[in-house]
């Protein structure tokens, strides 16, 4: 066989078997573990690239329940809470912030760096966390076929942010805490 043909074969083959085991057990781990813990499974579309996540202190924890009990009012599933969740945690680390100065980017506030000058609402309402989610959702609402969308796809669509694919990094985070809190 033609040796550079013969490596392209072999470098594709290592390919497919090295996503396998980076992609495949990471996966199948997620669901075992909440499995065997005796927690619900979130659905999880598809984790894109590295992964992040953060040690929640217990403002953090209120801020990530609160966005699941607006999207529970809101009547959506689960995938929203992830969305909304990982969507929070790279706009404010799940802080709602209030006006940071010069650190500021604009006039952003909240979990989810809304801004009242883009119609989001009123500095108040930004910094309360049931109206935030509610207007986050409300935004994912209208994008069609956002559940079935990667959650950085559907994130972006409504945030238009800067960095349009650092919503990825939280999906395996955002799962969690929605599978953990969702039905308490």
């Amino acid at each position: 066989m033609n040796t550079i043909l013969r490596k392209s074969i072999l470098g594709i083959a290592g390919l497919a078997f090295t996503g396998g085991v980076f992609a495949g057990p990471v996966a199948a781990h997620a669901d075992t573990a909440h499995a065997a813990a005796g927690k619900p499974v979130v659905a999880v579309a598809s984790v894109q690239g590295e992964q992040s996540t953060i040690t929640l202190n217990d403002e953090q924890l209120a801020n990530a329940k609160a966005i699941i009990a607006a999207t529970k009012k809101a009547g959506l599933p689960e995938r929203a809470a992830v969305i909304s969740i990982a969507t929070a945690l790279q706009e404010s680390k799940l802080e709602n912030l209030g006006h940071l100065g010069d650190k500021n980017d604009h006039d952003s506030l909240g979990l989810f760096q809304q801004r009242p000058s883009s119609g989001w609402g009123t500095p108040e309402q930004i910094t309360d966390p049931e109206y935030s989610t509610l207007a986050f959702l409300k935004g994912l609402k209208q994008v069609d076929g956002w559940d079935k969308m990667p959650l950085t796809d559907a994130a972006q669509t409504v945030q238009v942010s800067a960095y349009p694919d650092a919503y990825a990094q939280w999906e395996k985070q955002a799962t969690d805490i929605v599978a953990e809190h969702w039905t308490k």
